[in-house]
Protein backbone atom coordinates (compact mmCIF):
# COMPACT_ATOMS: atom_id res chain seq x y z
CA UNK A 1 0.00 0.00 0.00
CA UNK A 2 1.30 3.44 -0.59
CA UNK A 3 1.40 6.38 1.46
CA UNK A 4 -1.46 7.71 -1.03
CA UNK A 5 -3.50 4.85 -0.87
CA UNK A 6 -3.20 4.81 2.84
CA UNK A 7 -4.17 8.43 3.55
CA UNK A 8 -7.09 7.19 1.27
CA UNK A 9 -8.08 5.41 4.32
CA UNK A 10 -8.53 8.38 6.23
CA UNK A 11 -11.90 10.33 5.78
CA UNK A 12 -12.19 14.39 5.35
CA UNK A 13 -12.93 14.33 9.46
CA UNK A 14 -10.05 12.12 10.83
CA UNK A 15 -8.87 12.68 13.98
CA UNK A 16 -6.43 10.62 16.13
CA UNK A 17 -8.91 7.35 16.74
CA UNK A 18 -10.16 7.51 13.09
CA UNK A 19 -6.20 7.21 11.74
CA UNK A 20 -5.19 4.95 14.04
CA UNK A 21 -8.29 2.58 13.68
CA UNK A 22 -8.23 3.00 10.22
CA UNK A 23 -4.48 1.73 9.62
CA UNK A 24 -5.01 -0.60 11.97
CA UNK A 25 -7.41 -2.57 10.35
CA UNK A 26 -5.10 -2.21 7.02
CA UNK A 27 -3.13 -4.47 8.98
CA UNK A 28 -0.50 -1.16 10.36
CA UNK A 29 1.15 -2.96 14.19
CA UNK A 30 1.53 -0.92 16.95
CA UNK A 31 5.79 -0.15 17.66
CA UNK A 32 6.19 2.77 20.03
CA UNK A 33 4.61 5.74 21.86
CA UNK A 34 6.26 8.62 23.79
CA UNK A 35 4.84 12.04 25.22
CA UNK A 36 2.80 12.98 21.97
CA UNK A 37 2.48 10.35 19.88
CA UNK A 38 1.87 6.63 19.24
CA UNK A 39 3.53 4.89 16.71
CA UNK A 40 2.83 2.14 14.23
CA UNK A 41 4.19 0.13 11.30
CA UNK A 42 3.17 -0.85 7.93
CA UNK A 43 2.71 -4.51 7.24
CA UNK A 44 5.57 -4.62 4.89
CA UNK A 45 7.93 -3.24 7.23
CA UNK A 46 9.35 -0.31 5.05
CA UNK A 47 7.26 2.79 6.91
CA UNK A 48 6.25 3.72 10.52
CA UNK A 49 3.10 6.32 10.82
CA UNK A 50 3.24 8.63 13.72
CA UNK A 51 -0.04 9.52 14.77
CA UNK A 52 -0.64 12.08 17.75
CA UNK A 53 -3.67 13.73 19.28
CA UNK A 54 -2.22 17.07 19.37
CA UNK A 55 1.00 18.61 18.06
CA UNK A 56 1.28 22.18 16.98
CA UNK A 57 5.05 21.93 15.87
CA UNK A 58 4.41 18.70 14.03
CA UNK A 59 4.00 21.27 10.52
CA UNK A 60 7.98 22.79 11.68
CA UNK A 61 8.92 18.91 11.35
CA UNK A 62 7.94 18.43 8.46
CA UNK A 63 8.93 21.37 6.73
CA UNK A 64 12.54 20.00 8.40
CA UNK A 65 11.92 16.92 7.16
CA UNK A 66 11.10 18.71 3.74
CA UNK A 67 13.51 20.99 3.70
CA UNK A 68 16.45 19.36 4.59
CA UNK A 69 15.96 16.25 2.76
CA UNK A 70 19.12 16.84 0.43
CA UNK A 71 20.88 16.24 3.47
CA UNK A 72 19.97 12.61 3.39
CA UNK A 73 19.78 13.51 7.64
CA UNK A 74 16.25 13.30 8.28
CA UNK A 75 13.88 10.97 7.90
CA UNK A 76 12.32 10.39 4.27
CA UNK A 77 8.50 11.64 4.48
CA UNK A 78 6.39 9.74 2.59
CA UNK A 79 3.23 11.75 3.65
CA UNK A 80 1.53 14.31 5.80
CA UNK A 81 -1.99 15.05 7.11
CA UNK A 82 -3.22 17.13 9.87
CA UNK A 83 -5.87 15.23 11.25
CA UNK A 84 -9.19 17.09 13.06
CA UNK A 85 -8.86 18.42 16.19
CA UNK A 86 -5.12 19.74 16.51
CA UNK A 87 -3.67 15.94 15.70
CA UNK A 88 -1.31 15.00 13.20
CA UNK A 89 -0.22 11.98 10.97
CA UNK A 90 3.14 11.61 9.33
CA UNK A 91 4.47 8.70 7.09
CA UNK A 92 7.83 8.23 7.19
CA UNK A 93 10.75 5.50 6.16
CA UNK A 94 10.91 2.83 8.99
CA UNK A 95 13.77 3.83 11.37
CA UNK A 96 16.10 1.74 13.81
CA UNK A 97 17.32 2.76 17.09
CA UNK A 98 21.23 3.15 17.24
CA UNK A 99 23.75 3.25 20.62
CA UNK A 100 22.88 6.21 23.13
CA UNK A 101 26.65 7.07 22.59
CA UNK A 102 26.21 7.31 19.14
CA UNK A 103 23.19 9.50 19.30
CA UNK A 104 24.66 11.93 21.82
CA UNK A 105 27.61 12.57 19.56
CA UNK A 106 25.51 13.09 16.57
CA UNK A 107 23.20 15.98 18.77
CA UNK A 108 26.68 17.32 20.07
CA UNK A 109 28.13 17.90 16.16
CA UNK A 110 24.68 19.35 15.30
CA UNK A 111 24.38 21.80 18.33
CA UNK A 112 28.25 22.75 17.32
CA UNK A 113 27.43 23.03 13.35
CA UNK A 114 30.63 20.85 12.67
CA UNK A 115 31.07 20.27 9.18
CA UNK A 116 29.71 16.70 8.52
CA UNK A 117 25.92 18.41 9.72
CA UNK A 118 26.74 21.52 8.68
CA UNK A 119 23.75 21.96 5.67
CA UNK A 120 21.63 20.11 8.22
CA UNK A 121 22.24 22.48 11.57
CA UNK A 122 21.60 25.51 8.88
CA UNK A 123 18.07 24.11 8.28
CA UNK A 124 17.58 23.27 11.67
CA UNK A 125 18.34 26.33 13.08
CA UNK A 126 16.28 28.29 10.08
CA UNK A 127 13.18 26.35 10.95
CA UNK A 128 13.66 26.32 14.74
CA UNK A 129 13.55 30.59 14.34
CA UNK A 130 10.29 30.30 12.68
CA UNK A 131 8.65 28.22 14.87
CA UNK A 132 10.11 29.81 18.08
CA UNK A 133 8.66 33.34 15.37
CA UNK A 134 5.37 31.95 14.64
CA UNK A 135 4.27 29.71 17.62
CA UNK A 136 3.36 31.40 21.60
CA UNK A 137 4.44 27.53 22.82
CA UNK A 138 7.39 26.56 20.60
CA UNK A 139 9.90 25.34 22.63
CA UNK A 140 13.08 27.36 22.74
CA UNK A 141 15.68 24.60 22.57
CA UNK A 142 16.08 21.30 20.71
CA UNK A 143 14.88 18.21 21.85
CA UNK A 144 18.19 16.03 21.95
CA UNK A 145 17.00 12.87 23.17
CA UNK A 146 19.01 10.16 22.04
CA UNK A 147 15.99 7.99 21.18
CA UNK A 148 15.39 11.32 18.25
CA UNK A 149 18.82 9.90 16.45
CA UNK A 150 18.11 6.93 14.45
CA UNK A 151 19.24 4.75 11.32
CA UNK A 152 17.63 4.14 8.11
CA UNK A 153 17.97 1.16 5.99
CA UNK A 154 21.36 2.98 4.24
CA UNK A 155 22.67 2.51 7.71
CA UNK A 156 22.81 6.63 7.50
CA UNK A 157 22.18 8.34 10.90
CA UNK A 158 19.23 10.96 10.65
CA UNK A 159 17.51 13.11 13.07
CA UNK A 160 13.93 12.80 13.80
CA UNK A 161 11.43 15.13 15.76
CA UNK A 162 13.98 17.63 17.19
CA UNK A 163 11.31 20.56 17.75
CA UNK A 164 8.49 20.61 20.13
CA UNK A 165 6.14 22.42 22.34
CA UNK A 166 7.36 23.52 25.62
CA UNK A 167 4.70 20.85 27.47
CA UNK A 168 5.45 22.34 30.88
CA UNK A 169 4.71 25.46 30.40
CA UNK A 170 2.20 24.88 27.76
CA UNK A 171 0.04 22.86 30.37
CA UNK A 172 0.98 24.54 33.11
CA UNK A 173 -0.94 27.68 32.00
CA UNK A 174 -4.11 25.18 30.93
CA UNK A 175 -4.35 25.11 34.34
CA UNK A 176 -2.92 28.74 35.35
CA UNK A 177 -4.30 30.88 32.87
CA UNK A 178 -6.50 28.87 30.39
CA UNK A 179 -7.16 32.64 28.94
CA UNK A 180 -3.79 32.71 27.16
CA UNK A 181 -4.15 29.21 25.77
CA UNK A 182 -7.56 29.55 24.51
CA UNK A 183 -6.63 33.30 22.85
CA UNK A 184 -3.36 31.61 21.30
CA UNK A 185 -4.21 28.11 19.80
CA UNK A 186 -8.26 27.93 18.43
CA UNK A 187 -10.40 25.61 19.58
CA UNK A 188 -10.73 23.00 16.94
CA UNK A 189 -6.68 23.22 16.57
CA UNK A 190 -6.73 22.23 20.94
CA UNK A 191 -9.45 19.88 21.04
CA UNK A 192 -7.57 16.59 22.12
CA UNK A 193 -4.56 18.58 23.63
CA UNK A 194 -5.39 16.26 26.78
CA UNK A 195 -5.35 12.97 25.12
CA UNK A 196 -1.58 12.97 24.46
CA UNK A 197 -0.22 9.53 25.54
CA UNK A 198 2.38 10.52 27.62
CA UNK A 199 3.72 7.26 27.68
CA UNK A 200 7.08 8.69 28.73
CA UNK A 201 6.32 10.68 31.64
CA UNK A 202 3.08 9.18 33.03
CA UNK A 203 -0.30 10.28 32.08
CA UNK A 204 -2.56 12.91 33.98
CA UNK A 205 -5.23 11.18 36.81
CA UNK A 206 -8.52 11.55 35.36
CA UNK A 207 -9.53 14.36 37.41
CA UNK A 208 -6.34 16.78 36.38
CA UNK A 209 -7.73 16.01 32.79
CA UNK A 210 -11.27 17.02 33.72
CA UNK A 211 -10.23 20.15 35.38
CA UNK A 212 -7.95 21.19 31.95
CA UNK A 213 -10.54 20.58 29.91
CA UNK A 214 -13.28 22.42 32.26
CA UNK A 215 -10.30 24.84 32.37
CA UNK A 216 -10.35 25.96 28.61
CA UNK A 217 -14.19 25.36 27.85
CA UNK A 218 -14.78 27.95 30.45
CA UNK A 219 -12.41 30.46 28.91
CA UNK A 220 -13.90 29.54 25.09
CA UNK A 221 -16.87 30.50 26.58
CA UNK A 222 -15.47 33.52 27.99
CA UNK A 223 -14.00 34.95 24.79
CA UNK A 224 -17.26 33.93 22.80
CA UNK A 225 -17.48 37.41 20.57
Amino acid sequence: MTPDETLKLLGREADHRDTERALREAGWTPCGAGDWAIALRAPDGRAAARISPFDPTAPYTVALYREAAHTGQVPRLFAHRRLVGGGDLQIMEWLDPVDADEAAEFHRALAAREPAVAELAEVVWRVHERGRRELEWFAPKLDDNPDNIMRNADGRLVAADLFGADGPRLYAAVVDDPNLVATTIPEPERRFMTEIPLTNTGPWPPDVREAMRQALTTADTTNQP
